[in-house]
């Protein structure tokens, strides 16, 4: 694990980060905050300094939908990849809208809440950056169906990783101190590299509940993401042009092939099928921060043959998507600021294993 002034690393394992040294990437091996002067500015939450496992990071760029009503159930069934029916037993699931197409509109986290909040209703967590226009998406469905669909404000979305090293990236859930002031509070349902959710009323700090915490700067969440291949929002998901299993949906369990039919289901179950994806997102390591990219420069081989395409990402580190053929070459892209960079992908250790030697 190696953290530099002003940069945080997560993980061991696949990716590079950071300024120089150190190897991070996989599932979970702890999350080393910077907390000298000049570093990444933590607040604590409830612990001393010296005790702190927890990282707490608001998440501002994400936003909260209630939907509640007796057709809540049946009508995102319709609309989401995953299944509905799994929600209730798992607490929290991953999913894609997507477009007639098979491309993907939305992520989006569902939540079941508790029975005292539920009735028949969940928590639809969105980007904030879309969330007018996943509200007319669901309009547009919702035709004569018993559903109300009303945005939470009032509430305050949070993730939560833990700080230490655990033997084979096993950890047990972290027990609140006062959990009936949590909403929701749930593993993230994408993979246990990404710790927990937290759902809180926005007036409640979660120093309130969490023991031996911290508050952290969203952008080492984001660095986190970035670092281990965790796709999230509109930048890394661009609506009506990702793919949802290039984009790994299958890996991060928001996808069920048993279900009934969704829109744009037929593509997408037609490529699982084929047993074929020639080309995936994959976190990269750039060989210099860049502050500003082309959307979507395209990738390619140090010989000229086309690679892939550059999502997003944040200093050295982001996301690509890649042809396979190409995954373990040293890439290059062409930068706003016509600087030649090259950059390096991994294979994150969260991937199911016979998805590692492909």
């Amino acid at each position: 694990m190696y953290a530099a002034a002003g940069t945080v690393c997560l993980y061991r394992g696949a990716s590079r980060c950071g300024g120089g040294g150190g190897v991070v990437g996989g599932v979970v091996a702890g999350l080393a905050s910077v907390l000298k002067t000049g570093g990444a500015q933590v607040r604590s939450c409830g612990a001393k300094s010296d005790g702190l496992r927890y990282a707490c990071y608001r998440l501002p760029h994400r936003t909260l939908l209630r939907l509640e009503g007796a057709d809540t159930g049946p009508f995102l069934q319709g609309l989401i990849t995953n299944d509905m029916l799994l929600l209730g037993e798992r607490g929290a699931m991953y999913s894609h809208m997507l477009n007639v197409q098979g491309r993907t509109l939305f992520d989006v986290i569902l939540y079941s809440l508790k029975e005292a909040e539920a009735g028949s209703g969940v928590l639809l967590e969105c980007d904030a950056a879309v969330k007018d226009s996943i509200l007319r998406h669901l309009t547009v469905y919702k035709i004569r169906r018993k559903v109300t669909i009303t945005p939470r404000e009032d509430l305050s979305l949070w993730a939560v990783l833990p700080r230490q090293t655990y033997a084979g990236g096993e950890r047990t859930k972290l027990e609140l101190s006062s959990p009936e002031k949590a909403i929701v509070w749930e593993d993230d349902p994408r993979t246990k590299a990404m710790g927990w959710r937290l759902v809180l009323d926005s007036q409640v700090d979660p120093s309130d509940i969490i023991d031996h915490g911290q508050q952290g700067d969203t952008e080492e969440y984001h660095r986190h993401r970035y670092a281990i291949g965790l796709p999230e929002g509109v930048k890394d998901l661009p609506p009506g042009v990702a793919l949802p299993l290039e984009s790994n949906l299958v890996y991060m369990q928001g996808i069920s092939f048993s279900k009934g039919c969704y829109i744009g289901q037929e593509l997408t179950a037609r490529t699982h099928h084929t047993g074929v994806v020639r080309k995936r997102l994959m976190p990269v390591r750039l060989s210099v921060p860049l502050e500003r990219l082309d959307e979507g420069p395209s990738l390619h081989t140090q010989s000229g043959k086309p690679a892939g395409k550059h999502r997003a990402g944040i200093g050295e580190l982001g996301l690509s998507l890649i042809r396979m053929v190409h995954a373990k070459k040293v890439l290059k892209l062409q930068s706003s600021e016509d600087t030649a960079v090259t950059l390096e992908a991994s294979v994150p250790d969260w991937w199911p294993d016979d998805s590692k030697d492909k």
